[in-house]
């Protein structure tokens, strides 16, 4: 029986088309890459990033003394932690170059006022030996609440309900409106607690961190050692009496210091501002900003009772 001539006309065009078909796949799997592991770039050969967000810009105000070692070690790991969040900032490390005793509230006042004039509408008040782990820990514009990142559910020490130490956002208009961080804490301790009063009085509500998949122990790491670098925990005059009082007078309006010099320092390409501080101590209202002073006091009336 013989197949007519369009019948074998239209196998042939059949199968020319299934080769065609056929060769076209094998080509493709060979030239276009898959799509997940294609590079996405710009014209100009450059890849893309994704872009930051510019409508905030976050300063981190690090009140610093002698601490080099730590500045070293945190310095690119909160670049790198914030560059990942895609959050514009500015650091500012307050470095307290005067005589008195470690004065961290009124150092971050001064962090403060400079981060404003730099642009920043938010601050991160940061210790430099606090250094996040956790990616899920956010420093983005905090837009109802502050946000207080070292809760005490994650911290590795300080686990008391009214702790806002470690790492706290706050907005420009917020810190303003509790008159900053109390001026009278000089030494180590206890700032933190009457900031947190402030926040209180003036109705302001703190956030935190919840539902976390890390612990105490890997949320954050602490690199300060206490053995080798003891902290200032002397109380002289009535210093003890009067710090455990909420502080009316004193504040980011009133705020003593001078600025000696700054300096950009570039650690691991990580760029970072020195703001070398000097406060200025009112000895009538806070005399234990030298507790030398009444040390030295009280050596010469013994000498003077013993002649």
């Amino acid at each position: 029986m013989m197949v007519p001539p369009f019948i074998r006309t239209f196998k042939y065009i059949f199968m020319c088309l299934f080769v065609t078909f056929l060769l076209a796949c094998s080509i493709s799997l060979f030239l276009i890459p898959p799509s997940g592991k294609e590079d996405c770039r710009c014209p100009s050969g450059q890849t893309l990033t994704p872009t930051f967000d510019n409508s905030h810009l976050l300063g981190v105000v690090v009140p610093f003394r002698d601490r080099f070692e730590e500045l070293l070690e945190f310095a690119p790991h909160i670049v790198k932690f914030l560059t990942a969040q895609k959050i514009n900032h500015k650091i500012f490390i307050i470095n307290q170059v005067d005589q008195y005793r470690f004065n961290r509230a009124s150092l971050i006042n001064v962090g403060f006022k400079l981060a404003v004039s730099a642009g920043c509408d938010y601050i991160a008040m940061h210790d430099v030996d606090l250094l996040p782990l956790n990616t899920n820990l956010s420093y983005h514009y905090p837009t109802t609440t502050l946000c207080h990142i070292a809760s005490p559910e994650y911290h590795p020490r300080y686990h008391y309900n009214s702790f806002v130490g470690g790492i706290l956002i706050i907005k420009k208009e917020d810190f303003i409106r509790v008159n900053g961080m109390s001026n009278k804490y000089w030494g180590w301790g206890l700032e933190d607690d009457e900031f947190f009063v402030r926040l209180k009085e003036a109705g302001l509500n703190v956030s935190r961190p919840t539902n976390l998949t890390t612990g105490i122990e890997n949320t954050f790491r602490h690199i300060h050692d206490r053995v080798w670098r003891k902290r200032d925990m002397a109380k002289c005059f009535n210093q003890k009496e009067v710090t455990r009082r909420r502080d009316r007078l004193t504040g980011l309006r009133d705020v003593a210091y001078t600025i000696r010099s700054k300096h950009q320092l570039s650690v691991d390409s990580s760029t970072v501002t020195i703001v070398n501080t000097e406060l200025r101590c009112n000895r009538t209202v806070t005399p234990w900003c030298l507790c030398s002073a009444e040390k030295k006091k009280e050596t010469s009336n013994r000498q003077g009772k013993g002649r």
